[in-house]
């Protein structure tokens, strides 16, 4: 089976200017195959595939662009991956996935270093230590996470607020699955008050109301002031940002900021896929979020984009099939919130602030998340994703 594993290195600046290099090349032959796809496009002709846009780099546009032998400098597979992404997103765009692609900025939605195994050399690890085509043997700051039987097919150097990650694609024998001999389900209820409420009765807390959290974005908040100031200044004395000497200091200040943010909340996601699936059970039924409807209420869009629902949901799907345990979902407009988990009749007349279910029919009163999530585990249309 694959697995995927992101570990922070320690580069030498050798190694910081290599992969910077890389990554650059890498930007500026993504946003030259969008570029000549359009061009093609125009003319009427058909659509380039990576593929044949390769054999025109070699054949016929560095020939006939002699200061551009620089993409050379790099490995032949990363120049190659940056095709395949632009393919991918040109593919994505015709399936109606996502938007007309856009080209790469500097420092903005960058693409990362990529480098392929080629011989059994590469990606030789050792406990602190690991072999990566072109850079040769590139420490790791933290040890012992790829397992010792890994088989390395391929990483990913990122560069995210001056740090550098190396994302591996690892392949690793199957684990036996066990049968789950236990009956018992799960129902998972997501939200903004707690982060997800579940049919046994335990709380996961959002973890963005605690005071660390609330000092952070304080923080954040009061850095990009001080760069907006830089900007606005920038503009008045008509100086370009790169003059100002403070500016990309504040900027890596924000930046920073922004990763322990996501950290924080990635490793708390974590923590409750984790300690929700170690419980043996036969089956979680979650309810399919449709985010991009939720945050359009202006007063809960941020809270929403905060609690980050996708990310959750994938972890879920990754854990349960680790451990062999069914994943429901079940439909956007099933009215979980609505139905009455005791007697089955539906409240319509149901209002977001009413944070107690009060059943008119049975009399049942309960909090609406765990009436909710008691809801989802007793649901009979659900679709299987794992």
């Amino acid at each position: 089976m694959y697995k995927a594993l992101k570990i922070e290195l320690k580069l030498t600046n050798k190694q910081k200017i290599q992969v910077n290099k890389t990554i650059g090349i890498e930007r500026f032959i993504y946003n030259e195959y969008i570029k000549y796809n359009q061009e093609q496009y125009e003319l009427g002709n058909k659509f380039v595939s990576a593929n044949d846009f390769s054999k025109y780099v070699n054949n016929v546009y560095l020939p006939n662009n002699p200061d551009k032998k620089w993409i050379k400098d790099v490995s032949s597979k990363s120049v190659k991956q940056a095709m395949i992404y632009g393919e991918k997103a040109f593919k994505n765009f015709f399936k109606g996935l996502s938007a007309f692609p856009v080209f790469k900025k500097k420092g903005k939605n960058e693409l990362g270093a990529y480098f392929v195994k080629n011989n059994k050399t590469d990606f030789e690890f050792y406990r602190h230590k690991i072999k990566i085509p072109t850079l040769k043997f590139v420490r790791v700051k933290e040890y012992g996470y790829i397992p010792k039987n890994a088989n390395i097919k391929s990483g990913t150097i990122t560069k995210i607020a001056d740090k550098y990650f190396l994302s591996l694609i690892i392949e690793i024998e199957d684990t036996i699955k066990v049968t789950n001999i236990n009956t018992k389900g799960l129902g998972i209820d997501l939200g903004i008050k707690d982060t997800a409420i579940c049919s046994n009765g335990k709380v996961f807390k959002n973890i963005n109301k605690t005071i660390k959290i609330k000092k952070l974005k304080k923080k954040l908040k009061r850095e990009q002031r001080s760069m907006s100031r830089s900007i606005e200044y920038s503009k008045s004395k008509k100086i370009k940002l790169k003059e100002l000497k403070n500016f990309n200091k504040k900027k890596l200040k924000v930046q920073k900021i922004f990763y322990r943010l996501n950290c924080i909340r990635d490793d708390y996601n974590s923590k409750i896929v984790d300690e929700i699936t170690r419980t043996k059970l036969k089956y979680i039924t979650i309810e399919d979020l449709k985010v991009s409807n939720m945050i359009k209420n202006k007063h809960l869009s941020k809270a929403i984009q905060e609690q980050n629902f996708y990310s959750i949901r994938t972890k879920l799907i990754n854990k349960c099939k680790e451990r062999n345990i069914e994943l429901r979902l079940v439909d956007t407009f099933y009215p979980s919130s609505k139905t009455c988990s005791c007697c089955g009749s539906v409240k319509r007349n149901l209002k977001l602030n009413d944070r107690i279910y009060k059943c008119c029919n049975c009399g049942l009163e309960m909090d609406r998340d765990y009436n909710a999530s008691i809801n989802l585990e007793k649901a009979k249309v659900y679709k299987i994703i794992a």
